[in-house]
């Protein structure tokens, strides 16, 4: 089974940027779709950026703006890149591959270890 590795967190300062990695150990031009999510402490996990074979993005209206989903097939990996972090961008990140059913993402990937982000304000 495909695996995924993130990459790229660390603590920052409000304002400042940092770009997430998500190895996947296969192909990730057999996916439909990937994903990033996050998840907060003590908080369910949520979905903020996917796009599409095609290339196409969607992102929550919480970080439309200033995150960046984006993949590189020929390094079999999907990045992230988040701007103006704000505090409460703080949250374990996720990748996932997946599909979209109409117009909803589901993932279908077995979730990777995550990576840490902190934002201090």
């Amino acid at each position: 089974q495909v695996q995924l590795m993130e990459s790229g967190g660390g603590l920052v300062q409000a304002g400042e940027s940092l770009t997430l990695s998500c190895g996947v150990s296969g192909s990730i031009s057999m996916a439909n779709a990937a994903g990033w999510y996050r998840q907060p402490l003590e908080k369910e996990r949520e979905l903020v950026a996917t796009i599409t074979s095609g290339g196409r993005t969607n992102y929550a209206d919480s970080v439309k703006g200033r995150f960046s989903i984006s993949r590189d097939i020929t390094k079999n990996t999907v990045y992230l890149q988040m701007n103006s972090l704000k505090p409460e961008d703080t949250a374990v990140y996720y990748c996932s591959l997946g599909n979209f059913i109409g117009s909803g993402y589901y993932p279908n990937s077995r979730w990777g270890q995550g990576t840490q982000v902190t934002v201090s304000s």
